[in-house]
Formats: C-alpha cells, sequence, structure tokens
C-alpha cells in the first residue's frame, strides 16, 4: 500500500533529519532511502562514528550529508531563533545547551527549513521527540492540538484491510470537542495511505444501548465531527464489533453506513487506545507502523526504541508523504 506514496515522492525532494545519526539501524534505512531516491537523509551526530558504525554494518553513506552539532558553524542562528520561540523561557545561554542534542538540535533544522521533517526515538523516549516539536514548531493553522495515529498495514498473505487508529499515544483524556478534531486529523492521514475512512467512534453502547458520561463523550463526539467535516463518513457511539462486523451491525444498528465496515476507528482516551492497536498488532496479524503524530506545522514522528531497520525506512516514508504538498 506504499507504492504510490514511495512513486510520488521519488518526484520531489524531501530532506528528512534523523536525530541518532549513528544508529545501525538509522543508517541502514537512511541508506536505503537514499539509494532509492526517495528523501535526502540528514544525519545527527559525530561523522566519525557516523562512518565507523556504517562500516561495520555496510551501509554506504556517500552524499549523505552528517551534521555534528558541536561543529555546527549556524549554530548562533539556531541558539537566536531558539531563544526567540520559547519567549524568555529560557535564557541564550540554555539554549545553546539544549541545541547539543540530537532531539532539539534537529527540532531546530526543521524550523529553520534546514529539513522538510524528522524522525527520531531510536533512543529517546516519545516524550523527547515530541517535547522539542510542541515547544518549537508547534500546531498548525487551525489545530488546536497534536495528536496521533497508528497505520495498520495486514501481513502479506492476509485477506484484512489496513485500519487507522487514534489517539493511541499522545492525549490521555481526550475531551469530545478534542476527539472531533482528532477524527479529522486522522482521516486526513487515512487518506494519504488511499484509505477512505469510514470513521467509527468506539465505546462500550452503540447507539443509546449503554448509559453514562463516557457513552455521552463519544455520541458528543461524532455529532461535532460531523457537523465540522460533513463530507466524511462517521457514527458513532458503536462497539467495536457492530463497527466492524456487518452481521452485527445489521443486529445492533441497522441501516448506518458505517457500521460494520469501519477502518478508522476513534477511541475515548489513550487506555483504550494504545491497548486496542496493540491487540490488533499481536493477535490479528498487523505490521502496526507508528505514533504518526498530527497536528504539527511540520512532520515529525516518533519510532519505537525497539524498531528495526525496516520499521525506520516505512516510518520515514510516511514521514516525508506527511510534508505538505506530499
Amino acid at each position: 500500500m506504499f507504492d504510490n506514496l514511495v512513486a510520488g515522492l521519488k518526484k520531489r525532494h524531501t530532506t528528512l533529519v534523523f536525530t541518532e545519526g549513528a544508529d545501525p539501524r538509522i543508517l541502514s534505512a537512511a541508506a536505503r532511502l537514499k539509494r532509492e531516491g526517495i528523501a535526502e537523509p540528514l544525519l545527527i551526530g559525530s561523522p566519525e562514528e557516523v562512518r565507523d558504525t556504517a562500516k561495520g554494518i555496510g551501509a554506504e553513506l556517500a552524499d549523505i550529508r552528517i551534521i555534528d552539532p558541536l561543529r555546527y558553524r549556524r549554530m548562533d542562528a539556531l541558539a537566536e531563533k531558539m531563544h526567540a520561540l520559547r519567549g524568555g523561557k529560557l535564557s541564550l545561554a540554555d539554549c545553546r545547551a539544549q541545541l547539543q542534542k540530537g532531539n532539539y538540535f534537529g527540532t531546530m533544522l526543521v524550523k529553520m527549513g534546514i529539513a522538510d521533517g524528522l524522525l527520531g526515538g531510536a533512543t529517546y523516549s516519545t516524550a523527547d521527540t515530541v517535547r522539542p516539536a510542541l515547544q518549537l514548531i508547534r500546531t498548525k493553522p487551525g489545530a488546536s492540538l497534536v495528536s496521533s495515529c497508528f497505520l495498520l498495514v495486514p501481513k502479506p498473505g492476509s485477506a484484512q484491510k489496513p485500519l487507522v487508529m487514534a489517539d493511541c499515544a499522545i492525549n490521555l483524556h481526550p475531551s469530545a470537542e478534542e476527539l472531533a478534531e482528532i477524527a479529522a486529523a486522522a482521516a486526513d492521514c487515512a487518506r494519504l495511505f488511499e484509505i477512505d475512512p469510514q470513521i467509527a467512534f468506539l465505546s462500550y453502547s452503540t447507539k443509546g444501548s449503554g448509559k453514562g458520561p463516557d457513552v455521552d463523550k463519544m455520541r458528543r463526539a461524532a455529532e461535532l465531527a460531523k457537523a465540522a467535516r460533513p463530507g466524511l463518513a462517521i457514527e458513532g457511539e458503536l462497539q467495536f464489533d457492530a463497527a466492524v462486523s456487518p452481521e452485527v451491525a445489521r443486529t445492533k444498528c441497522p441501516g448506518l453506513p458505517v457500521a460494520g465496515q469501519a477502518n478508522t476507528f476513534i477511541f475515548p482516551d489513550i487506555n483504550a487506545g494504545n491497548i486496542g492497536y496493540k491487540i490488533a498488532q499481536r493477535l490479528g496479524g498487523y505490521d502496526a507502523f507508528g505514533p504518526i503524530l498530527l497536528g504539527l506545522n511540520a512532520p515529525v514522528n516518533d519510532l519505537s526504541r525497539g524498531c528495526s531497520a525496516e520499521e525506520v525506512y516505512y516510518m520515514a516514508v510516511i514521514t516525508a508523504g506527511l510534508r505538505p504538498g506530499g
């Protein structure tokens, strides 16, 4: 399902910064991206360490740029810009100190337009990847929050269809208004991967079968999402079986077009979302890609610290595809 996205990226020039340039998985993926003409990698780290690691794994780094924050000639400009962005919350000296770290340095390269997007997290925590983006890149116009989704791709030979699940990584207890915004962002992401979003707001209730404030929240979120994006196929509140099984849908909520056909799932909170996508990944025969961050002014994405080189490659493709005009 990545073929069309990859073909489109080969026609563009997209620079992606990798905050952990000396990691063998990053180097392997970066070499492949460069070799296939998908993106221009920019590696953060000591050039000597990066090249030594690359030599050890047989990764070809010819014409791939490596930047060492400790030797960067434009550090003054980055520090001054960061100081202005932080609104006096950090001194100029504090900004310089933070820019010695790959996560902040790489994020400022994106902010300054030197790179189009960023991929990190092979050794950093999610918080250490997301925090600089929130502080420096911030949300895009019209977005009030940053959220996330996971793309679940069926394993080869599976008859399953690709799915999108949100928010599974960022917002702990989103309100109805926030869930409506999360759904719109997840739908836009789904379309990037040629998924026609059929959106289900999930609950332990199907159209009033259960009662309680959590049910009310999901019903209200679905109503707000429909009002905000009338062109989207949206239903809620739905139990998961009513959302995915046509047979169950005919019994529990007949006549609802999305019921039984949903492929984009909005969870009531991070607990449900994180558990849900991991169940699908481990027991449902899916590969999970994400968290894909939504709502930022520029593409920034996080890797699992247990990721493989192949996962880095595909997350880089996704990150490049999220670039405006991608």
